[in-house]
């Protein structure tokens, strides 16, 4: 009788150890909770002034917000352009861009065929001559019906963007002359076909 006495208590005292709550019940702020500690009585808090996290201080103005320290949007794109930033931007624009540009730029997107207000052509004299800075700004901060996407497309895919419409500006505007010599040569003065080529069928059948 003894031990299983001893035994009971003992279960009892290492329950009660166990169920102690004093970490669960410390003084503690959980999101959202209002707070008598602050006179404002919110928990939540705003960051320290110019606080700045981890991987995110970005001090390169011109590539972070295509403006100069005066304000004036930068002419070129503050990165080099490669074939595959162009490539990148193409793939970024389709997504994001085309529902209301359209892939040529010209401002018949999918969304606007069924009622949404069209954008200007991107190849209006007006936006050829714009500087790149004003394209990462509108993709940035929106302009007119058209939303921010800073929350959906990075810095660097901006201005892959930008590249790319630079690209379909040119398309669109390019003259001949424009073309590299050997270009030029080649739609000028296009090579004969191998002559092993197989006739068309329709030229056989006649025969």
């Amino acid at each position: 009788m003894r031990t299983e006495r001893a035994a009971a208590a003992l279960l009892t005292v290492m329950t009660a150890l166990a169920c102690r709550q004093d970490m669960h019940n410390q003084n503690k702020m959980k999101p959202y909770r209002s707070a008598r500690f602050f006179e404002d009585g919110q928990g939540s808090r705003l960051p320290v002034a110019d606080t700045v996290a981890r991987g995110q201080l970005r001090e390169n103005q011109l590539f972070y917000t295509g403006q100069t320290a005066d304000g004036e949007m930068v002419a070129e794109i503050p990165m080099p352009v490669t074939r595959q930033v162009l490539e990148r931007g193409q793939q970024r624009f389709n997504i994001y861009c085309a529902p209301c540009h359209g892939r040529t730029g010209e401002g018949q997107g999918m969304v606007v065929r069924r009622g949404y207000k069209r954008p200007t052509s991107l190849h209006d004299p007006r936006l050829v001559a714009s500087p790149a800075g004003y394209f990462y700004d509108v993709m940035t901060n929106g302009f007119s019906v058209m939303p921010s996407y800073a929350s959906q497309i990075t810095p660097e895919d901006r201005w892959a963007i930008v590249a790319y419409l630079r690209a379909l500006q040119l398309s669109q505007g390019a003259r001949f002359a424009d073309l590299p010599a050997e270009d030029r040569q080649a739609i000028e003065h296009p090579a004969p076909p191998p002559a092993n080529a197989a006739a068309p069928e329709h030229a056989a059948e006649g025969h």
